[in-house]
Protein backbone atom coordinates (compact mmCIF):
# COMPACT_ATOMS: atom_id res chain seq x y z
CA UNK A 1 0.00 0.00 0.00
CA UNK A 2 1.11 3.58 -0.56
CA UNK A 3 0.15 7.23 -0.57
CA UNK A 4 -0.29 8.99 -3.91
CA UNK A 5 0.55 12.69 -4.29
CA UNK A 6 -0.47 14.59 -7.41
CA UNK A 7 1.05 18.08 -7.34
CA UNK A 8 0.21 20.78 -9.88
CA UNK A 9 -0.01 18.23 -12.70
CA UNK A 10 -0.54 19.62 -16.17
CA UNK A 11 -1.12 17.99 -19.54
CA UNK A 12 -1.15 19.50 -23.00
CA UNK A 13 -1.26 18.06 -26.49
CA UNK A 14 0.51 20.76 -28.46
CA UNK A 15 -1.36 24.00 -27.80
CA UNK A 16 -4.41 22.16 -26.44
CA UNK A 17 -4.37 22.13 -22.64
CA UNK A 18 -6.13 19.17 -21.01
CA UNK A 19 -5.18 19.47 -17.32
CA UNK A 20 -4.57 22.85 -15.67
CA UNK A 21 -2.56 22.26 -12.51
CA UNK A 22 -4.37 19.42 -10.72
CA UNK A 23 -3.36 18.65 -7.12
CA UNK A 24 -4.72 15.75 -5.03
CA UNK A 25 -3.35 14.01 -1.96
CA UNK A 26 -4.45 10.38 -1.60
CA UNK A 27 -3.90 8.63 1.72
CA UNK A 28 -2.62 5.10 2.17
CA UNK A 29 -5.48 2.63 1.71
CA UNK A 30 -7.99 5.28 0.58
CA UNK A 31 -10.59 4.67 -2.15
CA UNK A 32 -10.65 7.79 -4.33
CA UNK A 33 -13.06 8.32 -7.23
CA UNK A 34 -12.34 10.80 -10.03
CA UNK A 35 -15.69 11.83 -11.46
CA UNK A 36 -16.87 14.30 -14.06
CA UNK A 37 -18.41 14.61 -17.52
CA UNK A 38 -16.77 13.27 -20.66
CA UNK A 39 -13.72 15.31 -21.62
CA UNK A 40 -13.04 16.65 -18.11
CA UNK A 41 -9.58 15.01 -17.95
CA UNK A 42 -10.21 12.26 -15.39
CA UNK A 43 -9.08 9.35 -17.61
CA UNK A 44 -6.07 11.35 -18.78
CA UNK A 45 -5.05 11.89 -15.15
CA UNK A 46 -5.44 8.17 -14.43
CA UNK A 47 -3.30 7.27 -17.44
CA UNK A 48 -0.64 9.68 -16.22
CA UNK A 49 -0.71 7.90 -12.85
CA UNK A 50 -0.23 4.61 -14.68
CA UNK A 51 2.60 5.98 -16.82
CA UNK A 52 0.65 5.59 -20.06
CA UNK A 53 0.71 9.36 -20.71
CA UNK A 54 3.67 11.70 -20.28
CA UNK A 55 3.38 14.56 -17.78
CA UNK A 56 3.67 18.05 -19.27
CA UNK A 57 4.21 19.68 -15.87
CA UNK A 58 3.99 18.97 -12.17
CA UNK A 59 4.85 15.87 -10.17
CA UNK A 60 3.31 12.50 -9.29
CA UNK A 61 4.59 10.49 -6.31
CA UNK A 62 3.64 6.93 -5.36
CA UNK A 63 4.76 5.75 -1.95
CA UNK A 64 6.98 8.81 -1.57
CA UNK A 65 8.82 8.13 -4.86
CA UNK A 66 8.48 10.57 -7.78
CA UNK A 67 7.41 8.49 -10.79
CA UNK A 68 7.30 11.11 -13.56
CA UNK A 69 9.98 9.27 -15.52
CA UNK A 70 9.42 5.75 -14.18
CA UNK A 71 8.19 3.11 -16.67
CA UNK A 72 4.65 1.74 -16.06
CA UNK A 73 5.97 -1.74 -15.20
CA UNK A 74 8.18 -0.29 -12.47
CA UNK A 75 5.50 1.81 -10.72
CA UNK A 76 4.06 -1.11 -8.73
CA UNK A 77 0.53 -0.36 -9.84
CA UNK A 78 -2.17 -2.56 -11.40
CA UNK A 79 -4.80 -1.22 -13.79
CA UNK A 80 -8.25 -2.59 -14.62
CA UNK A 81 -9.58 -1.36 -17.95
CA UNK A 82 -13.11 -0.72 -19.22
CA UNK A 83 -12.83 -3.38 -21.94
CA UNK A 84 -11.28 -6.06 -19.65
CA UNK A 85 -8.28 -6.52 -22.03
CA UNK A 86 -8.19 -10.32 -21.60
CA UNK A 87 -6.23 -12.59 -23.94
CA UNK A 88 -8.89 -14.65 -25.79
CA UNK A 89 -6.59 -17.64 -26.42
CA UNK A 90 -5.68 -18.00 -22.72
CA UNK A 91 -7.70 -19.62 -19.94
CA UNK A 92 -8.81 -17.66 -16.88
CA UNK A 93 -5.87 -19.10 -14.94
CA UNK A 94 -3.38 -18.12 -17.67
CA UNK A 95 -4.82 -14.61 -17.93
CA UNK A 96 -4.57 -14.08 -14.18
CA UNK A 97 -1.06 -15.52 -13.96
CA UNK A 98 0.33 -13.77 -17.05
CA UNK A 99 2.04 -10.85 -15.32
CA UNK A 100 3.62 -13.21 -12.77
CA UNK A 101 4.85 -15.45 -15.58
CA UNK A 102 6.48 -12.46 -17.29
CA UNK A 103 8.16 -11.59 -13.98
CA UNK A 104 9.58 -15.13 -13.78
CA UNK A 105 7.63 -16.20 -10.68
CA UNK A 106 7.93 -19.88 -9.71
CA UNK A 107 5.07 -22.11 -10.78
CA UNK A 108 4.00 -22.89 -7.21
CA UNK A 109 3.87 -19.15 -6.37
CA UNK A 110 1.69 -18.47 -9.44
CA UNK A 111 -0.61 -21.34 -8.47
CA UNK A 112 -0.94 -20.09 -4.90
CA UNK A 113 -1.58 -16.45 -5.78
CA UNK A 114 -4.07 -17.23 -8.55
CA UNK A 115 -5.99 -19.65 -6.34
CA UNK A 116 -6.08 -17.04 -3.56
CA UNK A 117 -7.42 -14.33 -5.91
CA UNK A 118 -9.89 -16.78 -7.50
CA UNK A 119 -11.29 -17.63 -4.06
CA UNK A 120 -11.74 -13.93 -3.22
CA UNK A 121 -13.56 -13.31 -6.51
CA UNK A 122 -15.56 -16.53 -6.77
CA UNK A 123 -13.69 -17.74 -9.86
CA UNK A 124 -12.46 -21.11 -8.53
CA UNK A 125 -14.73 -23.12 -10.83
CA UNK A 126 -13.88 -21.02 -13.91
CA UNK A 127 -10.07 -21.20 -14.03
CA UNK A 128 -9.98 -23.54 -17.05
CA UNK A 129 -12.51 -21.58 -19.12
CA UNK A 130 -11.70 -19.11 -21.88
CA UNK A 131 -12.95 -15.49 -21.86
CA UNK A 132 -15.52 -16.24 -24.59
CA UNK A 133 -17.17 -18.72 -22.20
CA UNK A 134 -17.70 -16.07 -19.49
CA UNK A 135 -20.35 -13.45 -18.82
CA UNK A 136 -19.46 -9.75 -18.70
CA UNK A 137 -19.36 -9.75 -14.91
CA UNK A 138 -17.13 -12.84 -14.83
CA UNK A 139 -14.72 -11.25 -17.32
CA UNK A 140 -14.52 -8.17 -15.14
CA UNK A 141 -13.70 -10.37 -12.14
CA UNK A 142 -10.91 -12.02 -14.12
CA UNK A 143 -9.47 -8.59 -14.99
CA UNK A 144 -9.61 -7.70 -11.29
CA UNK A 145 -8.00 -11.01 -10.37
CA UNK A 146 -5.14 -10.35 -12.76
CA UNK A 147 -4.55 -7.08 -10.90
CA UNK A 148 -4.84 -8.65 -7.43
CA UNK A 149 -2.17 -11.34 -8.02
CA UNK A 150 0.41 -8.63 -8.59
CA UNK A 151 0.02 -7.37 -4.99
CA UNK A 152 0.43 -3.76 -6.18
CA UNK A 153 0.81 -0.62 -4.07
CA UNK A 154 -2.05 1.03 -5.98
CA UNK A 155 -5.08 -0.20 -7.94
CA UNK A 156 -6.27 1.93 -10.88
CA UNK A 157 -9.77 1.39 -12.33
CA UNK A 158 -10.75 3.07 -15.62
CA UNK A 159 -14.59 3.01 -15.85
CA UNK A 160 -14.63 -0.77 -15.26
CA UNK A 161 -18.42 -1.12 -15.09
CA UNK A 162 -19.42 0.85 -18.20
CA UNK A 163 -19.95 -2.25 -20.35
CA UNK A 164 -22.23 -4.01 -17.86
CA UNK A 165 -26.02 -3.86 -17.62
CA UNK A 166 -27.65 -1.85 -14.82
CA UNK A 167 -28.30 -4.76 -12.44
CA UNK A 168 -24.79 -6.16 -12.82
CA UNK A 169 -23.26 -2.69 -12.30
CA UNK A 170 -24.96 -2.47 -8.89
CA UNK A 171 -23.68 -5.92 -7.96
CA UNK A 172 -20.13 -5.29 -9.20
CA UNK A 173 -19.71 -1.95 -7.47
CA UNK A 174 -20.59 -3.64 -4.17
CA UNK A 175 -18.06 -6.37 -4.92
CA UNK A 176 -15.32 -3.86 -5.76
CA UNK A 177 -16.00 -1.94 -2.56
CA UNK A 178 -15.98 -5.15 -0.52
CA UNK A 179 -12.73 -6.17 -2.22
CA UNK A 180 -11.16 -2.86 -1.24
CA UNK A 181 -12.27 -3.25 2.37
CA UNK A 182 -10.65 -6.69 2.41
CA UNK A 183 -7.36 -5.83 0.68
CA UNK A 184 -7.07 -2.21 1.94
CA UNK A 185 -5.00 -1.22 -1.10
CA UNK A 186 -4.92 2.44 -2.22
CA UNK A 187 -7.39 2.70 -5.10
CA UNK A 188 -8.05 5.37 -7.73
CA UNK A 189 -11.27 4.80 -9.67
CA UNK A 190 -12.50 6.79 -12.68
CA UNK A 191 -16.18 7.04 -13.61
CA UNK A 192 -18.66 9.47 -15.14
CA UNK A 193 -21.45 7.93 -13.01
CA UNK A 194 -21.97 10.01 -9.87
CA UNK A 195 -24.01 7.20 -8.24
CA UNK A 196 -20.92 4.96 -8.46
CA UNK A 197 -18.87 7.78 -6.97
CA UNK A 198 -21.29 8.39 -4.08
CA UNK A 199 -21.66 4.73 -3.14
CA UNK A 200 -18.01 3.64 -3.43
CA UNK A 201 -15.68 6.50 -2.52
CA UNK A 202 -13.92 7.59 0.64
CA UNK A 203 -12.98 10.74 -1.29
CA UNK A 204 -14.63 12.10 -4.43
CA UNK A 205 -12.72 14.42 -6.75
CA UNK A 206 -15.12 16.28 -9.06
CA UNK A 207 -13.40 17.43 -12.27
CA UNK A 208 -14.52 19.79 -15.02
CA UNK A 209 -12.54 21.11 -18.00
CA UNK A 210 -9.24 19.84 -16.60
CA UNK A 211 -9.66 21.39 -13.17
CA UNK A 212 -10.81 20.15 -9.77
CA UNK A 213 -14.11 21.77 -8.80
CA UNK A 214 -14.26 20.17 -5.34
CA UNK A 215 -12.80 17.23 -3.43
CA UNK A 216 -14.38 15.75 -0.32
CA UNK A 217 -16.34 12.91 1.25
CA UNK A 218 -19.52 11.92 -0.64
CA UNK A 219 -21.98 13.44 1.84
CA UNK A 220 -19.86 16.58 2.14
CA UNK A 221 -20.26 17.18 -1.60
CA UNK A 222 -23.97 16.37 -1.42
CA UNK A 223 -24.68 18.58 1.61
CA UNK A 224 -22.35 21.50 0.85
CA UNK A 225 -21.47 21.70 -2.85
CA UNK A 226 -18.85 24.38 -3.48
CA UNK A 227 -20.43 25.73 -6.64
CA UNK A 228 -23.23 25.35 -9.16
CA UNK A 229 -21.37 22.71 -11.19
CA UNK A 230 -20.86 20.36 -8.24
CA UNK A 231 -24.41 20.99 -6.99
CA UNK A 232 -25.83 19.99 -10.38
CA UNK A 233 -23.51 17.04 -10.90
CA UNK A 234 -23.73 15.33 -7.50
CA UNK A 235 -27.15 13.96 -6.61
CA UNK A 236 -29.77 12.09 -8.63
CA UNK A 237 -32.17 13.47 -9.73
CA UNK A 238 -30.18 16.67 -10.21
CA UNK A 239 -30.70 19.74 -8.03
CA UNK A 240 -33.24 22.34 -9.20
CA UNK A 241 -31.54 25.68 -9.99
CA UNK A 242 -33.50 28.94 -10.18
CA UNK A 243 -32.12 32.37 -10.99
CA UNK A 244 -33.63 35.33 -9.17
CA UNK A 245 -33.17 37.85 -6.40
CA UNK A 246 -33.45 38.07 -2.62
CA UNK A 247 -35.53 40.86 -1.15
CA UNK A 248 -38.01 41.23 1.67
CA UNK A 249 -36.76 38.12 3.45
CA UNK A 250 -37.57 35.75 0.58
CA UNK A 251 -36.26 34.55 -2.79
CA UNK A 252 -38.20 35.72 -5.83
CA UNK A 253 -37.69 33.50 -8.85
CA UNK A 254 -39.08 33.32 -12.38
CA UNK A 255 -42.72 34.32 -12.52
CA UNK A 256 -42.88 35.49 -8.90
CA UNK A 257 -43.60 33.57 -5.74
CA UNK A 258 -41.83 34.02 -2.40
CA UNK A 259 -39.52 31.07 -1.73
CA UNK A 260 -38.16 30.51 1.81
CA UNK A 261 -34.51 31.22 2.55
CA UNK A 262 -31.99 29.18 4.56
CA UNK A 263 -30.60 30.46 7.86
CA UNK A 264 -27.85 33.04 7.35
CA UNK A 265 -28.99 34.07 3.87
CA UNK A 266 -28.00 37.56 2.69
CA UNK A 267 -30.59 40.34 2.96
CA UNK A 268 -30.55 41.08 -0.77
CA UNK A 269 -28.81 40.29 -4.03
CA UNK A 270 -28.92 38.33 -7.28
CA UNK A 271 -28.54 34.61 -6.58
CA UNK A 272 -29.04 31.10 -7.88
CA UNK A 273 -31.45 29.22 -5.62
CA UNK A 274 -30.81 25.47 -5.39
CA UNK A 275 -33.18 22.87 -3.96
CA UNK A 276 -32.90 19.11 -4.44
CA UNK A 277 -36.06 17.31 -5.64
CA UNK A 278 -36.14 15.16 -2.48
CA UNK A 279 -36.15 18.27 -0.29
CA UNK A 280 -39.62 19.42 -1.36
CA UNK A 281 -42.50 18.48 0.95
CA UNK A 282 -46.24 18.57 0.54
CA UNK A 283 -47.56 21.59 2.45
CA UNK A 284 -51.14 22.97 2.35
CA UNK A 285 -49.72 26.46 2.93
CA UNK A 286 -46.92 26.09 0.40
CA UNK A 287 -46.27 27.35 -3.11
CA UNK A 288 -48.86 26.43 -5.73
CA UNK A 289 -47.30 24.05 -8.25
CA UNK A 290 -48.98 23.05 -11.51
CA UNK A 291 -48.39 19.36 -12.15
CA UNK A 292 -47.12 18.37 -15.62
CA UNK A 293 -45.91 14.78 -15.28
CA UNK A 294 -46.17 12.24 -12.46
CA UNK A 295 -43.59 9.42 -12.44
CA UNK A 296 -44.10 6.77 -9.72
CA UNK A 297 -40.91 4.75 -9.17
CA UNK A 298 -42.12 2.62 -6.26
CA UNK A 299 -39.94 3.97 -3.48
CA UNK A 300 -40.90 7.56 -4.35
CA UNK A 301 -43.00 9.61 -6.72
CA UNK A 302 -41.28 12.13 -8.99
CA UNK A 303 -43.39 15.07 -10.09
CA UNK A 304 -42.46 17.51 -12.87
CA UNK A 305 -44.18 20.80 -12.07
CA UNK A 306 -44.26 24.55 -12.71
CA UNK A 307 -44.16 27.08 -9.90
CA UNK A 308 -44.75 30.39 -11.61
CA UNK A 309 -42.45 30.16 -14.62
CA UNK A 310 -39.99 27.90 -12.78
CA UNK A 311 -39.76 24.35 -14.13
CA UNK A 312 -38.86 22.09 -11.21
CA UNK A 313 -38.79 18.43 -10.19
CA UNK A 314 -40.01 17.15 -6.86
CA UNK A 315 -39.41 13.67 -5.41
CA UNK A 316 -41.84 12.63 -2.68
CA UNK A 317 -41.80 9.58 -0.43
CA UNK A 318 -45.56 9.94 -0.02
CA UNK A 319 -47.94 8.50 -2.60
CA UNK A 320 -48.94 11.44 -4.81
CA UNK A 321 -52.26 10.94 -6.62
CA UNK A 322 -52.11 14.17 -8.62
CA UNK A 323 -52.58 14.25 -12.40
CA UNK A 324 -51.35 16.60 -15.08
CA UNK A 325 -52.95 20.01 -14.63
CA UNK A 326 -53.66 19.61 -10.91
CA UNK A 327 -52.42 22.15 -8.39
CA UNK A 328 -50.08 20.67 -5.78
CA UNK A 329 -49.07 22.80 -2.77
CA UNK A 330 -45.38 22.23 -2.00
CA UNK A 331 -42.63 23.85 0.08
CA UNK A 332 -38.86 23.52 -0.11
CA UNK A 333 -37.24 22.74 3.25
CA UNK A 334 -35.51 26.06 4.11
CA UNK A 335 -32.70 24.34 6.04
CA UNK A 336 -31.76 22.38 2.91
CA UNK A 337 -31.80 25.26 0.41
CA UNK A 338 -28.49 26.15 -1.30
CA UNK A 339 -27.62 29.68 -2.46
CA UNK A 340 -24.95 30.49 -5.06
CA UNK A 341 -23.60 33.77 -6.37
CA UNK A 342 -25.26 34.46 -9.69
CA UNK A 343 -22.08 35.77 -11.35
CA UNK A 344 -19.40 33.37 -10.11
CA UNK A 345 -21.56 30.32 -9.37
CA UNK A 346 -19.77 29.89 -6.02
CA UNK A 347 -21.60 28.92 -2.86
CA UNK A 348 -22.74 31.79 -0.66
Amino acid sequence: MATVDIRDVRKAFGSTKILHGVSVGIEDGQFVVLVGPSGCGKSTLLRMLAGLENITGGEISIGGRVVNNVAPKDRDIAMVFQNYALYPHMTVFQNMAFSMKLAGAPKEVMEREVQKAAKILGLEQLLLRFPRQLSGGQRQRVAMGRAIVRNPQVFLFDEPLSNLDAKLRVQMRSEIRELHQRLKVTTVYVTHDQIEAMTMADLIVVMNHGRIEQAGAPLELYDRPANVFVAGFIGSPAMNMLEGRIEGGAFHGPGGGAWPLPPGAPASGEVIYGIRPEHFRLDPDGLKATVHVVEPTGSETQVVMHIGEAHVLGAFRERVSARAGDILPVSPDPALVHLFDRQSGQRI
